[in-house]
């Protein structure tokens, strides 16, 4: 069973900052595509950003400035540093692997809250 673990989410303040962390298992993390998909209060779930193994992103306009994907080839992980949060990035984010050859996502994290509120 592919199992993908999340952590980094919480309660913050607005102008806040958290470091969301999803790691998944080697076999899997090498040949896919990383990304994070939120799912705000009311609001269709969509994609925030995305990252491929060689370190090309897509960042949605929305958050793009303020949120950064990234990932650690070695540690089978990728993050998504959310800086300057706005009560508006309020929902739960999601982990997903994309694969290279079809577009949606194939495997999805637990998700994890994201609270922004004074």
């Amino acid at each position: 069973q592919v199992e993908l673990v999340e952590s980094g989410g919480g309660l913050v303040q607005p102008g806040g900052s958290l470091r969301l962390s999803c790691t998944a298992p080697r076999n899997i993390f090498e040949i896919r595509r990383m990304g994070w998909y939120r799912q705000a209060p009311g609001k269709q779930r969509e994609l925030v950003a995305r990252i491929n193994a060689s370190g090309i992103k897509m960042t949605a306009d929305s958050v793009k400035g303020r949120f950064t994907i990234s990932r650690d080839n070695a540690k089978n992980t990728a993050y998504l540093q959310m800086n300057n949060l706005k009560p508006e990035d309020t929902g739960v984010y999601y982990c997903v692997t994309i694969p290279y050859y079809s577009e949606p996502p194939d495997y999805w994290g637990q998700g994890t809250q994201v609270t922004v509120s004074s």
